[in-house]
């Protein structure tokens, strides 16, 4: 009788502390079985915002129309820089030429002798040429690396030629450049200068004008300016 009172006991306190377990058991296991599903659509989410907040960044930089390459890898600009090129050297201007300084197609280099019959006859005048990515919509940037007398050129070789500038037209060549920039040396235009003394100074006593260009011109040779 106390065998079976002890063996019911036994098997109640089990029951019992079965029972205990299963409401502390069966939350804990519901919520871990259940965090991995909840995670799974915010780790979704979260990864479809990253792609798209990244898709802009990857996304290729827009070209200008003007350095667009063509099919044969060669940009528009600098296949028109080829063809002056080669026109250059088959047919150079009077007292000019001209050409890439190295490797680098936008970057030549031009020589011009003073004309003969002008005050700076016996000269030779070195320019740096800088062609722009947007040629020949723009134009080249040219500038004296050589001192000279002269109205229209100032002490840092920049030059005041209006095609230069506002009078530039696609249709102009380098070519026609150097021509206009030697025909300078011959024929100044003190009514446009860079440096007004000196234009003051052909209008009003052209003789000690030319006689100064001269000079200089005769220094630049024995290395002197």
């Amino acid at each position: 009788m106390s065998s079976t009172r002890s063996s019911t006991r036994n098997s109640t306190t089990a029951t019992a502390i079965a029972n205990d377990a299963e409401p502390t058991s069966s939350p804990s296991t519901a919520r871990a079985s259940s965090s991995p599903l909840a995670a799974a659509p915010s780790s979704g989410a979260a990864s479809t915002r990253t792609t798209s907040a990244a898709t802009p960044a990857v996304l290729p930089a827009k070209v200008p129309v003007a350095i667009k390459t063509t099919k044969s890898g060669m940009s528009n600009s600098a296949k028109r820089i080829q063809k002056e090129l080669a026109e250059i050297s088959l047919d150079p201007p009077c007292n000019c030429s001209a050409g890439p300084k190295g490797d680098n197609l936008y970057e030549w280099v031009s020589t011009i002798l003073g004309p003969a019959g002008s005050p700076y006859a016996g000269g030779v005048f070195f320019l740096d040429i800088h062609f722009p990515q947007e040629y020949p919509f723009k134009p080249p940037k040219v500038v004296y690396r050589t001192r000279i007398y002269h109205c229209n050129i100032n002490s840092n070789g920049a030059i005041c030629l209006d095609i230069l500038k506002d009078n530039w037209s696609p249709a102009l060549t380098i070519s026609k450049v150097l021509l206009s920039i030697c025909s300078l040396l011959t024929d100044a235009n003190p009514h446009d200068p860079l440096v007004g003394n000196i234009a003051q100074q052909y209008l009003k006593d052209r003789e000690e004008h030319d006689r100064t260009a001269r000079e200089w011109t005769k220094r630049l040779k024995a290395g002197s300016v």
